[in-house]
């Protein structure tokens, strides 16, 4: 089966079904496990994010959106000679990735018409039901049931431990730095099944642009960034070099003793297994044991000092 992962959440379903071979397209942002990046790239960014600040891209995207241009851009001849029978692809973000209807073109020129499998999880069993279609879809049933029931396996033994907690910490996500965003879709969900109680979040909502009165107001014990698509380190870096924005998060840092930078490339950003990784994750940062340490690869507190130097990495 040749099949066409235009999803990074979904390329990584792929592999954990053992399919990553028989991959023959991906997008630019699918990237794990690192055997994928050998599978050929079919989209193209039109705008460049890796070394633009969060407020540029922002400004990008808001432009590109309001004139009716494109975000990203499908190498349709690429596309053709990979010749897929299975396409994934989303329908929950324009922004994050391309949609279905940006494909009509280059499908209908195909000499064989795909099947064609569109996600938009919005909470944590909505990503381990879209398992379970991705795996119907390309034949692996059987597979998608065994990795399936280990996440749901998973999530239940943090449900579990903390569903009797007499009180739970008031967590404040945010999902992009400038301007500031309040992470939606699964975020609550995951915040939730941690035993927080997200102050800004609403189940099921997308993310939405918010200020620092409105964190403020919330009165949040625990705040954690997530910038969509971003690790720690650049987190931090941008942070860093955010000359006139850098009291703005010293006072942050102040107001706020438990702030948190996690990795959201790896466990927020995307929907796909690693998001249970990241319920385990916000579990450690809400309920910090003595015994269990956090890898600060995947998470760290923010402090003041932090936000003078150079590069973190």
């Amino acid at each position: 089966m040749r099949i066409c992962s235009l999803v990074p959440g979904a390329t990584e379903v792929i592999a954990s079904l053992g399919l990553a071979d028989q991959l023959v397209g991906v997008s630019h942002e699918c990237d794990f496990p690192p055997s994928v990046r050998e599978v050929p790239v079919m989209i193209e960014p039109l705008i460049e994010t890796h070394r633009t600040t969060s407020v540029a891209i922002d400004q990008q995207v808001k432009e590109r959106v309001a004139s009716g241009s494109p975000l990203y851009r499908l190498n349709e001849l690429a596309f053709n000679q990979a010749r897929p029978d299975v396409i994934l692809t989303q329908a929950l973000c324009h922004v994050c990735a391309v949609t279905p209807g940006q494909l009509t073109h280059a499908v209908e020129s195909l000499p064989l018409p795909p099947a064609i499998l569109t996600l938009s999880p919005t909470t944590i069993e909505g990503m381990i039901h879209d398992i379970e279609r991705i795996a119907a879809a390309v034949d692996r049933p059987e597979n998608g049931q065994i990795l399936t029931k280990e996440l749901r396996h998973r999530v239940d033994r943090i449900k579990r431990k903390n569903s009797n907690r007499q009180s739970r910490p008031r967590v404040a996500c945010l999902e992009w730095l400038d301007p500031l965003y309040v992470a939606g879709h699964w975020v609550p969900d995951m915040i939730d099944l941690a035993g927080g109680y997200d102050v800004l979040g609403s189940s099921d909502g997308p993310s939405r642009e918010t200020t620092w009165r409105a964190v403020e107001a919330a009165h949040p014990d625990i705040v954690i960034l997530m910038p969509c698509g971003f690790s720690v380190d650049r987190t931090i870096n941008e942070l860093r070099q955010n000359g006139s924005g850098q009291e703005t998060w010293r006072r942050a840092c102040e107001r706020w003793p438990n702030l948190y930078v996690v990795d959201a490339a790896s466990y927020f950003s995307r929907p796909g297994p690693r998001l249970v990784d990241g319920v385990e994750l916000l579990d450690s940062i809400l309920h910090p044991r003595p015994d269990h340490g956090i890898d600060p690869i995947n998470a760290i507190k923010l402090q003041a000092s932090m936000l003078v130097g150079g590069s973190a990495s």
